[in-house]
This record gives C-alpha cells, structure tokens and sequence, in this order.
C-alpha cells in the first residue's frame, strides 16, 4: 500500500497517486481522519470508478470497500451533479443499510451530498419528500426497489434521471439465490427505464471465481468488469479444532448441568453439548466473541446453557442469542452491547452476523459444527483480529456420534470432522466456493414478469422477453420456453392478453402485485409471534405445534406457553423454569466438489494437522483407519449388510445425479452424507447399473428431474407446470456433465 500526503508539515510524507486523483474536499475528509495511508483497494479502485467503469472491489472485512467506492465515486459528483438520485446502494439487510448511512452520512454532509434510506423502518413521509425532491444517495434494499418499481414505476424516470452509480454491497451474499436473480433483473430494468448504462461496483469480503462473480454484477459482460482484490491482509490467523464425542448425558449429570432446574418437557443436553457449552463459558467471559451455531435452534440451545452456567456461579450473564427470528428490538439489542467495549458480550448467532453489520472488532470466532461453506468461514473469521497487528482467532467443535455395533460406515469415516478439515485446509489455501452457473431462476422470472406489467401497465410478449431474458439476467429461457411459461401463467390467471396483444395482469395476478409479500422473491414461512407481558420476543414457523402447557427455549430464556391465538397468530408466555429449543425449519448448505475431493485427499494423507486438538486428532485416526479398513483408497462401493454404499467423492449436485439415475433404473437410493446408500443391492448389481448408466451417455436433466417428487422449493413454483418445474430442477441442482465424467470411472472401477 502507498501512504497518503498528510495535512500538516510531515516530512516524510510518501506520494499516492491515486490520492491526487480524487476532488481536494475529498482530501481533506481523508486528512481530518489522520489516514497514513489508503489501504490497497482504496489506491486501485480510483482509476475505474472515475472512468466509469463496472468494478469489484474484494477484501477482508474491514479492508475499506465503501471508502474504496464513495471516496472515487463522491470525487465525481462535485462537479456540476445531475439532479435526482445519483448513487444508488443496494444491500441485503436493513441494518447494513443503517451501518452504511452512519458511515456516509457525516463523510457525504461534508461534501454537499445526501443520504437517504429506504426501507421498511422509514416513514411514509420521509419517502415522499425524496419522491418529490430526489437527490444524492439512495440506500436500499431490493425489495424496497421492488416496490418502488412497481408503485411509482411512473416517476422513476425522473427518480433516477442523474443515476451515476449503482453500488452492490456484500456482493457475495446475492450470487447465485433468487433474490440475487431478482436483484439483478432490477437493475437491468432500471437501465431499460433509463435507456443508457449505469455503472455498477460491487463489494464483497468473499467471493469464489471472480470472473463468475463479474458476470453476475454485469451478465453477459463480465470481461469489461474491472477487478479490484486486496493482494491480502497479511494477518496471522490462530485456529483451534475441537473434537467431541456424542455421548449421552450420565445418570445425575442432567440435573448438575442446569441446577435441577428443567421442566418436564426439557430435553438434557447431551455431555459433548454440555462440554462445549463449559470450554465457551471458560474462555470468552469477560471480552467479546461470535459464536455461530448452524440452527436457531442450537442458537437457543448453546445460549440458553450459557446462561444456566452464568446463573448457577452467581456472574452476570454475558451470552446472548441472535438470530432471524427474534424480534428486531432484541437484535438491536445485542448489537448495541458487541459495539459497547465497556460490557464484555459473546453472541451466539446465525449467519445474521456473518454480514457486513458493524458490531465492531471481536476477539475470536467459534463455530460450532461443520461451517455451511468455506465462503461463509472466511466471511465469519473475518470479524476477529480487525485491529492492525492482530491475529484473527478461529475456534470449531466438532461433534461425532458415539460408534456402536450398529452405527454405518459413515460413522466410522468421521466424515463431519474430515469435512471440516478439509474447509480449513481450502480457507487456508484462499479457495472459497464459485457461484452456480446456468439456474434459470423461473419462480424469480414468475415475480419480474408481473413486476414489469405492473411497471408499464402492460407489455408486449416480446418486449417483455427481450427485457427479461434477451438483453437481461434470464438469458437461459429461450423464446420457446417462455411461451410455454407465459401459457403456465396464464392458466393461472397471473396474465392475461388484450386484444392488440399486450399482457395485462389476470385478476389472481393483480391480488398478488398489490399485496406486500410480492417484493421478496423468496418464500417467507408463515409465523406466530411469541409474546410475554406487552413485549413481542420474536417469531416462529406456523407449523411448528404450539399447545398451551408446553416449554420452549426462546431468545435464550426458558418459558411456558399459556395461550395460543390461531386467529391472531400469537402465541403467549411466561418464564419457566423448563423447556427445549423449537425446530425453525430450514436446509443444509450444498457441499462443492472441491471440499469433497479435499476430503479424499485427507483421508489418503498420514499428515495430521497442527490445528487438531488431541480429541479431534483420534477421531481423524479412527477415521483414516475405517478409510484403510474398507479399501476406500481402491474402490468407491463397499457392501454394509443388505445395502450397497456408493461413495463418488463429489459435490452434492453431482451426487443428486447420479443417484436420481440409479433412481430411474427403479434402484431405491438414499444420500446418506458422503455416500449413496442403494437398499437391497449388492456392490456386483452396482457394478452392473453404472456400466449401463455409462454406455447411455450424459442423461437428459429434465428427464431425471421428472422423478422428483418435491421439486416445488421457490415461490412461485406452484404455477409452473411439471415441465417447467423440471427444467428449473434440473438447472439448479443437477450437473449431468460431471455425472457422467464420474460414471464413467466408476465403471471402470474394480469391485
């Protein structure tokens, strides 16, 4: 990095080239923070920020990415700035767009420059004096851009007649969902509206491919995207594995563990549970710390035996849940105490700290369980060890299931140790997860398309195409398959067609524009709230059975529910002295080819890592020894009893192919972790199956598709017909290539 010129007379002050580039008010904003030097980012982004550029700025947390962005970007506006919303900033979460606006509001006062929020929390009236009178910079969510669309398509154009600058934050968190499709999809209309292009810079901590990330900022044209990646932060990283073992609570052990306190329908925590809750509330008391759980419900858990043990050795409690279903004043809560260095606080939380919400620098990161992704380890670890000089400090547990006579083969693997190894591994190689090419994203097509008639009042079948999938983000879906798709609409009443052609919304499909869940382009459970006095702690899934007597864990207290309103979806309690944490629902993260072909590797490997305490260090032993035991380093299949275990060492989208094919040849096959498990077959029966699989060639997605029973995951799946359906299955969750390069060397594989 090259150091600043500073105010003042310093005598050794280093010239930045880059700092000459930006407007003198900007200068000095830099000079009045006693900045000795712009990180690296911040130096390489001025150039194609200015030039207008589409750009991607990547670096560790806290590495300067908005400064990296506005410093150049404001810079442009103090000449002579166009009237209406110059910038606009997209973001994931509402509190990240409160983080944000904190940060660029004193910085922008200075310049002249306004900023702006928009999001459900902001008054009505507040958005109709920017309506009225649009100016400077515009924080958002897509959603709240959704709507804006939709409900003032007409005054856009003049909105966003200035727009300079589009800025995606957290860039990673978009790539490849729906919500990122959508994101996209308003983009592109925004630049229909306006007939020309805006240039985009987004920003993220972590990202995979960078060229697979610049063609998802800019589809189609990912080669003009100019990239801007930290050459690294050069921070010593501290890691620790802890392996337990899954053992059953002792006779008296449950009542030690919580004072005698559960209530009759509390569930004692198991000794490995206990354990980890103990080595947390031993080493974070007394500084700040995020602990990740992979479930609200572990949250409530871990958070709940947290403060048992604070209550029984009479301390302060210092452990708190975070997590999407407490009540936002809870949230906010707990963030004020992370930023508030004078009350040590750890929090035990989902991924909703795992953003770039500002809660200030922690000292250390646990995560308990195998991490959802590497891309999600490296966003989380960089949290710890912001200061400058600082080591970052990791800390995993990982619990593997007592063996017994019974227990299957993947038991014996200790395949969630070794997955978590091998993520460690992968982190510390600096390989993180690309995003998934080629979803065609119908459910999220379904929304845009109604989205865009709302906009205009009604749309050509072809403009509409030409908008959405031609020129925009949904360039999978050819003109055929979007008749086919309009039809399935239209069936449904979504659409319907004027005389002179147009599509017009249907009478189902104007209900569905006009009430407020159409902005979010993902499925929102239905929830009770849970009450206690006149407070509102949170929500929980509708279909999580809720009878008056029962004991929940929630917000990491202990409660009785007294009564259930149906009518009202409410749901009240008191303090109790009993309960267990409630299931939120949700799914498992996909695993990538890459952690499972790292993972072969560490189980052919005699290397033992020096991050592995000595628990975690036998279970890796025990593991290699199983590996060895049933030849896994030679052959991919062993026998285990009646059934037949394929083991392909591949992401999980390769394994959902292969075995959907076994599916279709009327094998009855489960995925079972690591392995394929075929019920009633012998590994000579397999053998056959894959060779026949081999000589047919790549199978046809939509075909294997057909077969899925539940393939109605997304919002609007429900419209979509089964062909539909299959397509949009087989895209996503699918990888018939890879398949069938991995049949083929199973075929030729030894029994």
């Amino acid at each position: 990095m090259m150091s600043l010129p500073r105010s003042g007379s310093d005598a050794e002050q280093r010239e930045s080239s880059a700092f000459a580039h930006l407007h003198e008010k900007v200068q000095r904003w830099v000079w009045s923070r006693r900045w000795r030097e712009l990180h690296d980012v911040q130096e390489l982004a001025v150039e194609p920020i200015l030039a207008k550029a589409d750009v991607i700025v990547a670096a560790p947390t806290a590495g300067g990415k908005t400064e990296a962005a506005f410093l150049p970007i404001c810079s442009s506006l103090m000449g002579d700035a166009p009237d209406g919303v110059v910038v606009l900033a997209v973001s994931p979460l509402k509190a990240l767009i409160n983080d944000q606006y904190d940060r660029l509001e004193p910085f922008c006062a200075t310049l002249g420059i306004s900023v702006h929020r928009w999001h459900g929390d902001v008054s009505a009236g507040t958005k109709q004096r920017l309506l009225r009178e649009p100016s400077g910079v515009l924080l958002i969510t897509p959603e709240s851009l959704e709507a804006l669309f939709v409900l003032h398509g007409t005054k856009l154009a003049r909105v966003f007649a200035g727009l300079s600058y589009v800025v995606v934050d957290e860039l990673h968190a978009f790539i490849g969902s729906e919500r990122g499709r959508q994101l996209q999809s308003l983009l592109h209309r925004a630049e229909l509206l306006l007939r020309r292009h805006v240039p985009r810079i987004g920003l993220s901590a972590t990202l995979g491919d960078m060229r697979l990330a610049a063609d998802h900022l800019r589809p189609g044209a990912a080669e003009k995207v100019k990239l801007v990646v930290s050459a690294g932060t050069g921070q010593q990283i501290k890691l620790l594995l802890r392996g337990y073992r899954d053992t059953p609570p002792g006779p008296g052990e449950a009542d030690a563990a919580s004072g005698d306190t559960q209530g009759p329908q509390s569930d004692p925590p198991s000794a490995d549970v206990r354990a980890i809750a103990e080595n947390l509330f031993a080493n974070l008391r007394g500084r700040h710390h995020l602990i990740f759980a992979n479930s609200r419900s572990s949250v409530e858990q871990y958070a709940d035996l947290l403060r048992q043990l604070s209550d029984q050795r009479r301390l302060p409690n210092e452990f708190f849940p975070h997590h999407g279903s407490l009540s936002k004043e809870l949230r906010e809560d707990v963030e004020a105490r992370l930023k508030d260095k004078t009350r040590p606080t750890s929090v035990v939380c989902t991924s909703t700290l795992e953003l770039g919400i500002d809660v200030g620098d922690v000292e250390s990161i646990v995560q308990i369980g195998t991490p959802p992704s590497v891309a999600s380890m490296r966003q989380r670890l960089g949290r710890s060890g912001r200061r400058e000089g600082q080591a970052a400090v990791l800390r995993l547990f990982i619990r593997e299931p007592e063996l017994t006579e019974r227990s299957p083969p993947q038991d014996y693997l200790r395949a969630e140790l070794v997955q978590a190894t091998a993520m460690v591994r992968l982190l510390v190689a600096g390989w993180c997860e690309p995003p998934t090419e080629g979803a065609l994203h119908l459910s999220t097509l379904v929304q845009q398309l109604l989205g865009l008639i709302a906009q205009y009042g009604g749309v050509r079948p072809q403009e509409a195409w030409g908008a959405l999938c031609g020129s925009g983000p949904f360039g999978g879906v050819n003109q055929r398959l979007f008749a086919k798709f309009l039809r399935a609409l239209s069936e449904h009443d979504l659409v319907e067609q004027a005389a002179d052609g147009a599509l017009l919304l249907g009478v189902r499909g104007e209900r569905i524009v006009n009430h407020y869940s159409f902005y979010t382009a993902f499925m929102s459970p239905e929830e009770y709230r849970i009450i206690t006095g006149t407070r509102t702690l949170g929500t929980i899934p509708i279909d999580y059975p809720l009878v008056e007597g029962m004991y929940i864990i929630f917000a990491g207290r202990r409660w009785e529910v007294v009564s259930v309103d149906p009518g009202g979806r409410a749901v009240e309690v008191v303090p109790a002295a009993g309960g267990r944490p409630p299931s939120f629902g949700g799914t498992g993260a996909s695993v990538h080819d890459r952690v499972r072909r790292e993972m072969l590797c560490i189980y052919q490997s005699t290397e033992i890592p020096a991050f592995l305490d000595a628990t975690a260090r036998e279970l890796l032993a025990e593991g290699r020894a199983a590996f060895a035991r049933y030849g896994l380093g030679q052959q991919r299949w062993l026998q285990h009893g009646d059934d037949c275990l394929l083991f392909l060492w591949a992401g999980d989208r390769v394994m959902n192919t292969v075995l959907l094919q076994l599916v279709a040849r009327g094998l009855k096959v489960t995925q079972d972790g690591i392995a394929l498990t075929i019920e009633d077959a012998t590994t000579a029966e397999l053998s056959i199956h894959l060779k026949a699989l081999a000589d047919q060639g790549p199978a046809g997605g939509e075909t294997l598709a057909s077969v899925v029973q539940n393939k109605r995951s997304e919002k609007y799946h429900w419209c979509l017909t089964e062909e539909l359906l299959s397509r949009d299955y087989a895209s996503r969750w699918l990888d018939v290539a890879a398949a069938h390069q991995v049949i083929e060397r199973l075929a030729t594989s030894p029994l």
